[in-house]
């Protein structure tokens, strides 16, 4: 049997292309040179390119997403998706790629495009009792009045740009007058920022995959930060305990896995999700979710696969069996 082709992208348009590149090179590491032929593809602002062995860069054909090597065109049978922020996690390389015919690992490009949303995320999802923090919307131009904000949302809140990650543009507030600071800080990122309630309690992070065919929660991980909140330097300088699984109940964590799972069914996602909650008052509420999580070292969905007994190497070749699988059904 010959080798699929696979394409790891990585890289993307955002703060995040940094952590991407890592991600990627995590995936390429880790699929089994015995059933699969990867080539590590970044995607760029100012160039689509696959990196060979010897460091050297081929430019990717963007009419049909292949490379040319010693005079040979070489097409991909899938693409694993790696890319965090634009356009990888936002929908627009899936769109591409779909009118391409050619299957890729993460969420379709509706699903994504939403997802990466939190706005119209969170929207989508209150119809089906999913608890979140109390929100409020500004766009750029928009008027802030400091005032009618503290009276929705309290203090302290959270100012975030509506669409990035990596905790980019997310700024803690206790006093109103900081506020326009922290708002300007999230309009780098976005010209949408959404601002939420302070919710008091455990902070929990929990991936879900596809895998042997069933929709199935890993072991959450409870995030316990240095810092005031799960920032950048939390999240990727180790300025926080990552402790897997998580410290909580059995109830909580049944609940956890029951609302990770249904979101991940309502909003019709695929692949490797990784959702954000925290435990106010006992119950789950949902901040946001990750089509395209971390999967440096140091990310969370590696360590909680881990835990559930699941190799990488497994992990991601079953992401990659799951899209040829569609492809051939289709």
């Amino acid at each position: 049997m010959s080798k699929k082709n696979i394409a790891i992208v990585m890289g993307g348009y955002s703060s995040e292309a940094q952590i991407s590149l890592k991600s990627g090179r995590t995936v390429f590491e880790n699929l089994d040179r015995t059933i699969y032929e990867p080539y590590a593809v970044e995607i760029l602002r100012d160039s689509w390119h696959c990196v060979l062995a010897d460091g050297s860069k081929i430019a990717i054909n963007k009419a049909d997403f292949s490379i040319e090597i010693d005079s040979k065109t070489i097409f991909f049978d899938a693409v694993f998706n790696t890319i965090h922020g634009t356009p990888g996690e936002n929908g627009l390389f899936q769109a591409y790629l779909e009118l391409l015919d050619i299957p890729q690992t993460a969420s379709d490009f509706y699903q994504a495009a939403l997802t990466f949303n939190k706005r119209d995320c969170i929207s989508a999802l209150k119809p089906y009792g999913i608890k979140t923090a109390t929100n409020y919307y500004l766009n750029q131009g928009d008027v802030i009045d400091e005032k009618a904000i503290v009276e929705r949302v309290g203090l302290p809140c959270f100012v975030k740009a509506n669409r990035a990650g990596s905790s980019f543009g997310i700024s803690k507030v206790y006093e109103a007058e900081n506020l326009k600071d922290a708002i300007a800080i999230s309009f780098k990122e976005d010209n949408e920022v959404i601002i939420e309630s302070f919710l008091e309690g455990t902070e929990v992070s929990i991936g879900v995959v596809e895998y042997e065919g069933q929709v199935m929660a890993l072991p959450a991980t409870e995030i316990v930060s240095e810092n005031d909140f799960f920032d950048y330097d939390a999240k990727y300088e180790g300025k926080s305990q990552e402790i897997t699984p998580a410290r909580i109940s059995e109830i909580q964590a049944q609940a956890l896995k029951q609302q990770a799972e249904t979101i991940f069914k309502v909003l019709k996602l695929k692949g490797i999700t990784r959702a954000e909650f925290i435990f106010h008052n006992g119950e789950p509420h949902f901040l946001e979710i990750n089509t395209t999580p971390g999967l440096t070292p140091a990310s969370l969905i590696p360590q909680q696969a881990k835990v559930a007994g699941i190799s990488l190497q497994d992990l991601f070749g079953e992401m990659i069996t799951n899209v040829l699988k569609e492809e051939k059904n289709s």
